[in-house]
């Protein structure tokens, strides 16, 4: 059992937990606002509960236990985790489509002898997100005498590695006085072919990784059938102090092998 707490420690920990809520100053919120630059918004969890979450987890475990504390702590950075690659795969998806379309526009504007700061502004303003800037990037760089090769590399975007093989094929046509327009044919042929490649192995992989989700699940079976044959095993799992060690270990040991799974799936796609 957990020894009761003494008020003055009690005030303590609720001191703690409202500094830990507390929102920033006025000022750095205007200071912010002035000078930061703006960013694009995420499908996240807000800051806000995360600050919030010491005030859910320091009562939950003294109600529950350490054990449960941890194993849903394992689960839930497990399913945050999972969602962000999942997000990011969609997005890459996206971008990829996009980068495509705005390719086919730079070659289509080559082709009837536009410039290559005017083909890539035409590619920016058809397409968006990394795609459009790196494309507006790099029509201001060729239109000032620059390479336009250099405004495409955008690392650490999500399709940094597809505009870099772009990029690569406009400083070749540029180092050796090629036409500007096959070189950008040939890599969006390459990466059209990527993505058919992906799309094609991600297919195949469903059944993989839908046979891992259920073997995930399958200690979730066990238990309730557990339960219905009178083995109580949620009173072993969240009550005897035994459970405090088993819990915690079932669930690192499922959300590894979920993570392994994906890890396993993922060197296939890339």
């Amino acid at each position: 059992m957990v020894p009761p707490l003494t008020p003055a420690v009690s005030v303590l920990i609720c001191c703690a937990l409202a500094l830990l809520t507390l929102p920033p100053p006025a000022a750095r919120r205007r200071s912010a606002a002035l000078f930061e630059q703006p960013r694009m918004p995420r499908k996240a969890f807000p800051v806000s509960m995360f600050r919030a979450a010491p005030l859910v987890a320091v009562p939950f475990a003294l109600v529950t236990g350490p054990g449960v504390l941890v194993a849903a702590a394992l689960v839930t950075a497990t399913v945050i985790l999972r969602r962000r690659r999942a997000s990011r795969d969609r997005l890459l998806a996206a971008e990829t489509a996009q980068l495509l379309e705005g390719l086919e526009a730079v070659i289509g504007e080559l082709r009837i002898g536009a410039h290559p700061s005017a083909a890539a502004a035409v590619a920016a303003e058809e397409t968006t997100g990394e795609v459009a800037r790196a494309f507006t990037v790099s029509a201001a760089r060729s239109r000032l005498g620059g390479s336009g090769a250099d405004g495409l590399r955008r690392p650490g975007t999500v399709v940094a590695e597809e505009l870099s093989r772009v990029a690569g094929a406009w400083r070749v046509a540029e180092r050796h006085g090629l036409a500007l327009a096959e070189p950008l044919a040939a890599a969006r042929l390459d990466l059209l072919g990527r993505k058919h490649f992906r799309d094609r192995t991600r297919a195949a992989l469903a059944g993989a990784r839908a046979t891992a989700v259920v073997l995930a699940l399958l200690p979730l079976l066990g238990i309730g059938l557990g339960q219905a044959m009178g083995a109580d095993p949620l009173r072993v799992l969240f009550v005897s102090p035994m459970g405090t060690v088993l819990l915690p270990l079932g669930c690192a040991l499922t959300c590894a092998g979920l993570l392994w799974a994906d890890a396993i799936t993922g060197k296939v796609l890339r």
